[in-house]
């Protein structure tokens, strides 16, 4: 196996952004890729005029792309924020009114994943709290994810570059993927497993995809050190993701690293063509 033999979609909030987000998806395209996933791309708003969500699904559709992954408002991010939904008073009502949106955009575009970011802890409030908001407002949106046929995914980032969000390991972060699937009884919720975010907090990769591959619904990608392209570091990538494919995910692998000091569109070096082109 290798490379060709994986699904990549390219992540258009941390490629291609030199362009303007509306010209993405189709830069995306001309690289030769068919699928495309996004944070939320309104990190002021949770709830953009209708006509900023139609002029982004029409370059979606424009460029012939399919939307396969997109995050749940998240506050700023990239920036301080990492996510919302586990803090009391504004932005945890604000995460509450981007669920029905963010899902019925989802929909239109035939996007069947959704990424809730748990968020930071918050000085002055106890983390039973906020871990009690989180799993509320986690329920609603996996009940709003399965409205659309839809999986919610539960991502660990990393201690060095997120020192105040709580799901800093795999187990961590599959642990809330239980409780909220034991809160629903729907079984959506699934495990969004970082190779970069792992590699960095230092975890067994083997181990992490023996264990966790069968509760996983997305696998994101970057190597390390630098977050940059397969190659740019020293993660055995390739050898990683077929340990995934042997262990029996045949899902997306998103494609979460920089550029480096060049336009995106030279970044897929390393890349064959056909693991661009999946339909």
């Amino acid at each position: 196996m290798g490379f060709a033999d994986q699904r990549f979609n390219v992540n258009l909030s941390i490629l291609f952004t030199e362009l303007p987000l509306l010209e993405r998806p189709a830069a995306a395209a001309a690289a030769g890729f068919t699928a495309v996933e996004l944070w939320w791309p309104w990190v002021d708003s949770p709830t953009p005029e209708q006509s900023e969500l139609d002029a982004l699904r029409k370059a979606i559709q424009d460029a012939g792309v399919r939307l396969t992954g997109l995050n749940f408002y998240a506050g700023q991010l990239p920036g301080p924020d990492r996510g919302a939904l586990s803090v009391p008073g504004e932005e945890s009502e604000r995460f509450r009114a981007n669920v029905d949106v963010a899902a019925a955009f989802a929909e239109s575009v035939g996007c069947r994943a959704l990424n809730a970011l748990y968020g930071n802890r918050v000085d002055g409030v106890d983390p039973a709290e906020q871990d009690a908001l989180a799993l509320e407002n986690l329920a609603l949106a996996a009940r709003a994810a399965d409205r659309i046929g839809a999986v919610l995914l539960i991502e660990a980032l990393n201690k060095p570059e997120s020192p105040l969000y709580p799901l800093v390991s795999a187990p961590a972060a599959v642990e809330v993927v239980d409780k909220v699937n034991a809160a629903t009884g729907l079984g959506n919720a699934r495990f969004l497993m970082d190779l970069y975010h792992l590699s960095m907090n230092g975890e067994d990769l083997p181990a992490v995809i023996e264990r966790y591959t069968a509760k996983t619904g997305h696998v994101q990608i970057a190597d390390n050190p630098g977050r940059g392209a397969p190659g740019t570091g020293s993660l055995p990538l390739e050898d990683l993701l077929d340990r995934l494919r042997k262990a029996g995910y045949e899902g997306w692998v998103g494609l979460e690293y920089k550029p480096g000091d060049r336009p995106s569109r030279e970044a897929f070096g390393w890349l064959p063509e056909e693991a661009r082109a999946v339909r």
